[in-house]
């Protein structure tokens, strides 16, 4: 096996050019902060802030255009596993997963932490079982690799066409999420930011596909997470004069804890299958920061773990990324910065939901609702909270908080300047756009490869492949803009719903494809039909209050059918060829020449000689 320096693959002033990104959205936040000391109006610091970052996201993408179809779909193999990882640990749960998940924690504490360990435990999952051995087989999509796996076109197509609906819900949330952050910074509709969000995502993304993608969407993921992690640092130097929130809240958390027994707030026991996660607008704190299973009951918390944990490790937007690293080994690296920057993100937002109650702690303490401080009642004229000022004294129930509004609340809460709140809001767009990318460019190319040229296992050619792939990604994600329009639902709920769906469809087939020889087409149809099918019922019948299950936890019947549909289809029909099984053999070889790439080489020479 040859072996290619990897200079050729990785360019390796990478570093520097992020780095002058980041400096660059460092000095556009120096400079409003400036502006906003001189009184500069602010309306001026607000369409800064949101534009400002856009322009230099559209300017990465645009200067990264490409013709080859290798650099369109997969971004030339050669993304490092860092980068990789960036844009993997932030996509997964993108925007919706940053804010909800902030306010999630903040009004149910930890029950929250479900969605978090599923989260991790999805690239546990990916890295090992999964993530190595579609990299090693090295299709653009899912539905490729499943239609190649099983020498099945029906495979294929009904893979692709099962693979939108949870596309376009996770599509959906995150435009949703994103324009409700760049509506309240611009102070226009939500509508409208829609279509811009929208607008942004195919000047950023149509030209280069992947490329422009990977590379516009570390620029978006590094601003997200700056923007997540400074408003709660300079919070944390302020509280406990040590700048690691996610370590340094354990203190805060003991006294919330004396705090919440002293003034009665009530520990609650939910029942197993319970499943109360706040949704949309203001809610009440009910229960102790720390007490489990208060909204969540103890099944509900595993079945939501497994769920999330499918939907993570078979997501059809999350898997396709890992073809674009260099190597297997690479592979494996990139899910674990994955890991790592999830499992950052995700305790920080704990850590943000620990500091505001530490705030409104202070004011449970202070008396009369006289004593109401500055702070407080400017989230109120925010809309971000509501005091029911008739209660004396004051206790933790007398105050409602908007579930999205917490992440934005706790700069306004420290006294922070308005800057550090508008620099939020915007890296809850950024968010929005790392997630909504991913998974329209996946949904694009689905239908490029997949749908367009569904019926024919050789390639459209060069040129018409990657046009085909453009016009997809923008179809994509007009679709996306219109699922959010016409359905306005709550961006968690379609977060979750779009993983139960995927775990529920791809989970056991993917996985029974890599580590079962003996499953077949007919299996693989069967368990994806089921799976989905099971999943759109539960999820039916659990906003119709029907079955008394949460639609979130449609994995509890999804996943089980979807496993018993495969392997019974299988086994109650003839066996694959051999040809079949030399394929999963050396899938299993993570080592060796990328499959699918030997295939494109091989039928390149075949036409040459035809020619």
């Amino acid at each position: 096996m040859s072996v290619t320096s990897r200079t050729r693959f990785v360019n390796p002033r990478l570093g520097t050019y992020f780095g002058i990104f980041a400096s660059s959205l460092a000095g556009l936040v120096m400079l409003l902060l400036i502006f906003e000391e001189l009184g500069t109006s602010d309306a001026l610091l607000r369409w800064g802030m949101l534009l400002g970052p856009l322009v230099l996201y559209a300017a990465i993408g645009l200067c990264v255009p490409t013709q080859e179809p290798l650099e369109f779909f997969a971004a030339g193999r050669r993304v490092p596993a860092g980068y990789t990882g960036l844009g993997i640990g932030v996509a997964t749960m993108g925007a919706t997963g940053i804010v909800a998940m902030t306010g999630v924690f903040f009004l149910i504490g930890f029950d929250a932490l479900c969605l978090m360990i599923g989260g991790l435990a999805g690239f546990v999952i990916m890295a090992v079982m999964l993530a190595p051995f579609f990299r090693k087989f090295g299709t653009f999509t899912v539905p490729s690799y499943l239609g190649r796996r099983f020498e099945s076109k029906s495979v294929r197509l009904l893979s692709a066409a099962l693979l939108a609906v949870p596309a376009l819900l996770m599509l959906a949330a995150e435009l949703r999420m994103g324009a409700f952050a760049a509506g309240w910074l611009s102070g226009q509709p939500q509508s409208l930011m829609i279509v811009m969000l929208v607008a942004a995502l195919i000047v950023t993304v149509v030209l280069g596909g992947m490329r422009s993608l990977t590379w516009s969407g570390s620029a978006q993921a590094i601003a997200a997470v700056l923007a997540l992690l400074v408003p709660v640092t300079i919070v944390a130097v302020m509280v406990t004069n040590f700048p690691l929130p996610q370590l340094t809240n354990g203190p805060l958390l003991r006294a919330l804890m004396h705090s919440e027994a002293a003034q009665g707030l009530p520990i609650v026991d939910a029942p197993g299958l319970a499943f109360a996660l706040p949704g949309e607008g203001v809610a009440h704190i009910a229960k102790r920061f720390s007490a489990p299973f208060g909204a969540i009951g103890p099944t509900a918390f595993v079945v939501a773990t497994l769920t999330v944990m499918a939907g993570v490790a078979s997501s059809p937007w999350l898997i396709p990324r890992v073809t674009m690293t260099p190597g297997v080994y690479e592979t494996r690296k990139s899910l674990g910065w994955a890991t790592v920057y999830f499992g950052l993100i995700m305790l920080t937002a704990a850590a943000v939901a620990v500091y505001m109650r530490d705030f409104l702690m202070d004011i449970v303490k202070s008396g009369p609702p006289t004593a109401l401080p500055e702070w407080m009642r400017q989230l109120v004229d925010l809309g971000f909270a509501k005091v029911d000022a008739a209660t004396a004294p004051l206790t933790y129930m007398s105050f409602g908080f908007a579930r999205d509004a917490v992440l934005l609340s706790l700069p306004v809460a420290a006294g922070l300047p308005s800057v550090f709140v508008y620099f939020a809001a915007t890296g809850i767009v950024a968010a929005a756009l790392v997630g909504a990318g991913a998974t329209a460019s996946a949904l694009g190319n689905v239908v490029a490869e997949d749908v367009v040229n569904g019926l024919s296992w050789e390639p459209l050619p060069r040129t018409g492949r990657v046009h085909i792939g453009r016009l997809a990604i923008a179809g994509a994600a007009v679709m996306g803009g219109l699922v959010a329009l016409l359905a306005p639902t709550d961006p968690l709920r379609l977060l979750l719903w779009s993983l139960a769906l995927s775990g529920s469809t791809f989970f056991p087939v993917i996985v029974l494809s890599i580590w079962w020889k003996r499953m077949n087409a007919f299996g693989a149809i069967a368990g994806m039909g089921c799976g989905f099918s099971v999943a759109v019922l539960t999820i039916l019948a659990g906003e119709a209050n029907i079955l008394g299950l949460d639609g979130a936890l449609a994995g509890i019947l999804g996943l089980p059918a979807g496993a018993a549909g495969a392997v019974l289809a299988s086994i109650t029909t003839p066996g694959p060829s051999r040809s079949v099984l030399e394929l999963v053999r050396e899938i299993r070889i993570p080592g060796g020449e990328v499959i699918y790439d030997r295939e494109m080489r091989l039928l390149r020479l075949k036409n040459r000689e035809r020619g």
